[in-house]
């Protein structure tokens, strides 16, 4: 029920992206989402990873701030509304958003990625709703 998300704290240099990146490759990890946000100094990389434990330990081995976090996944179709509906459910059982994100996206379905305030209970109100989490 509960997705691992890796975190990694990057400066805000050239070709630092490309190094996690490429160390990612290199370990036959895949990246399955990604999202980078930034400030003047530093960027903020967040991953769902096909092995987020082993990249942990890698990336911390090359010098990087890495952490993993738990997350959840929940299905959406491709209709008008879905998105509110699901926040509405959130909202109903008193569960903050932190933060999402795109997991993927189909023609006729589409997942997105929270951080809620309250994992376990976003966890139980989804589960007693009409949409569908997502295990990795």
């Amino acid at each position: 029920m509960y997705i691992k998300q890796l975190s990694v704290f990057i400066e805000n240099r050239s070709g630092r992206l490309n190094q996690v990146a490429q160390e990612l490759k290199d370990n036959n990890i895949n990246i399955i989402s990604i999202s980078l946000a930034d400030t003047s100094d530093y960027g903020l990389l967040r991953l769902i990873l096909s092995d987020a434990d082993k990249a942990v330990s890698i990336l911390k081995e090359n010098g990087f701030s890495a952490t993993i976090t738990k997350v959840i996944a929940v299905r959406l179709t491709q209709e008008v509304g879905q998105l509110s509906e699901l926040l509405a459910v959130l909202s109903a059982a008193q569960v903050d958003i932190e933060y999402m994100y795109s997991l993927k996206s189909g023609e006729t379905e589409a997942s997105i990625v929270i951080k809620a305030s309250d994992p376990a209970k976003a966890v139980e109100a989804i589960q007693n709703s009409p949409f569908e989490l997502l295990c990795l």
